[in-house]
This record gives structure tokens, C-alpha cells and sequence, in this order.
């Protein structure tokens, strides 16, 4: 079997490229380094944080002697995914793992929601999505790279909290999306896939890790999620050993939304996980 017919992570690593959007900051940055330190060669995505995109490619270049290319991009713009990825192919010379990652999160009530508070998640986490894995698969179907779609979305995909009418539906509507094009793709041997983190230590401050602390608590686990967590699963998605894995969706969330309502009365126990801190 030739190199561009080999499934992604088939093998050795070098000279395997990604797209990962949203790449600068939080859980986009691990996932970006976590495929670096496997071999790939990368472009990330980025808006309005050029200085942390700008790290995260020197890190790369420096810590594991790859590529990575910084590409600033509005995506919630329509024509912005498909030339993103033009671009991403442009410079890494083809391209044979996408990570959707880049999107919003807003917290507000049904009864406040307002046409600006809900059009830009629609767009950035919901239709850029989609119009990255047209351009991505077209990509891959000429050149007859058997490639590898990540499309990271959420545990509240999966579980409701008040407030999260919006987010959690589009994330909903993404892992389904992502079934239907793990069929469309499977005879192109493309496969596609989602990544579900639960609480994730993305933010920084005192505030913020106090916080995360705190919520860790309440975790089977015993800890927040860290960005480094979901990077290890986007990786082993993307590689050989799980050539037969299609159309699912792994949640990396320490067993969070496992137990449900938790059976406790007591005011201390709290509801859910409740809403993140301001920034």
C-alpha cells in the first residue's frame, strides 16, 4: 500500500500533516502539541490571538522539530473553512487529519436568547465544521489519502444545563453530523469522529483554577480534565490503531455525567457542574 493510501497514523508518523482550528489556546493548543509530539506537521487557526498562535508554533518548531503554520481566520464568515483549508494544503503540501476544535460557548437563558447570541455558534460551531470537512474530504478523496476527522464537541452535547440551550444544542448537532459523514466517507476510507470533553482546565488565574478545584471534587476521577487529555485521545483517533473506529464518539470527561442527578439533598452537593467563572 502506497503512502497516500495508508490510513492516518498507519506506521510511523512523519511526514503526516493536521489542520487543527482553534489551535492558539486551551484545549485546541493541547491538542495541537499532542500531535506534534507524535510527528505531525500542522497548521492551526486562529482569531485575534495571534501572540499564543504564534507561541504554540514556535513550540512546536522548537520542542519537536515540526512544522506548524499559523493561519488567522474568521470562520464564523462563510467562505472562511474551505479556504482555511486551502491554505492549511498550501502550505504543508496535503493534508491528512482535521481537528474541528474552534467554537464558542454562551451561557443565557431562553427567554434572553437574542438573534446575536445565537447566529455566530451556529456558524462557529455548526456549519464551519461542516464546510471544513467538505473542503478536507475533497482533499483527501483526489489525492487517495485515507484521512482522519476529529470533530471535538462537549459532554453537554449529551447532557442539559440551564442556560446552554444554544451551545449544547449545536455540539449535539455536530456529533450527529458526524455520523452521517462518517457513511458518506467510509468508501473513501475517511474516517470521522468526535471528541466529547467534559470540564476542562483551559482557563487560566487564580480564580479559575480555584475553581476547576473545586469542580474536580465532584469528578469520579477526582480532577478537572486537562487539555493535554483530550490532545492524547484526538491522537489515538487519528492513528492506526483505530482504523476500525467510525462515526463514534469517546467522551473524555473523568466519568463526569456517568451518575446522572446525584441522589443527594444536601445544598453543598450542588447541581450539575454548574456555570464556569467570568473571565
Amino acid at each position: 500500500m502506497n503512502d497516500a493510501a495508508s490510513p492516518a497514523g498507519a506506521g510511523p508518523t512523519a511526514g503526516r500533516t493536521a489542520l487543527v482550528t482553534g489551535g492558539a489556546v486551551g484545549i485546541g493548543r493541547g491538542i495541537a502539541l499532542a500531535l506534534a509530539a507524535s510527528g505531525y506537521d500542522l497548521a492551526i487557526s486562529y482569531y485575534g490571538e495571534e501572540e499564543q498562535a504564534e507561541e504554540v508554533a514556535n513550540m512546536v518548531r522548537s520542542r519537536f522539530g515540526r512544522s506548524c503554520h499559523a493561519i488567522p481566520c474568521d470562520l464564523t464568515e462563510a467562505a472562511s473553512p474551505a479556504a482555511l483549508v486551502g491554505l492549511a494544503v498550501r502550505e504543508l503540501g496535503r493534508l491528512d487529519v482535521l481537528v474541528n476544535n474552534a467554537g464558542v460557548s454562551r451561557f443565557a437563558s431562553v427567554r434572553k436568547l437574542g438573534v446575536s447570541d445565537i447566529d455566530p455558534l451556529l456558524h462557529l460551531n455548526l456549519r464551519a465544521p461542516l464546510l471544513t470537512m467538505q473542503a478536507a474530504s475533497a482533499h483527501m478523496i483526489e489525492r487517495g489519502i485515507r484521512g482522519s476527522i476529529v470533530n471535538i464537541t462537549s459532554t453537554r452535547a449529551e447532557r442539559a444545563y440551564p442556560g446552554d440551550a444554544v451551545y449544547g444544542a449545536t455540539k449535539a448537532a455536530l456529533a450527529r453530523a458526524t455520523q452521517s459523514a462518517a457513511l458518506d466517507l467510509a468508501r473513501y476510507g475517511i474516517r470521522v469522529n468526535c471528541v466529547a470533553p467534559g470540564a476542562t482546565a483551559s482557563r487560566e488565574g487564580e480564580a479559575a483554577r480555584r475553581w476547576y478545584d473545586a469542580l474536580g471534587r465532584k469528578i469520579p476521577l477526582g480532577r478537572a480534565g486537562t487539555p493535554a487529555d483530550v490532545g492524547d485521545a484526538v491522537v489515538w483517533l487519528a492513528s492506526g490503531q483505530a482504523g476500525y473506529v467510525t462515526g463514534t464518539t469517546i467522551r473524555v470527561d473523568g466519568g463526569l455525567i456517568v451518575p446522572g442527578m446525584p441522589e443527594d439533598v444536601r445544598p453543598e452537593a450542588g447541581y450539575g457542574w454548574g456555570l464556569p467563572p467570568a473571565d
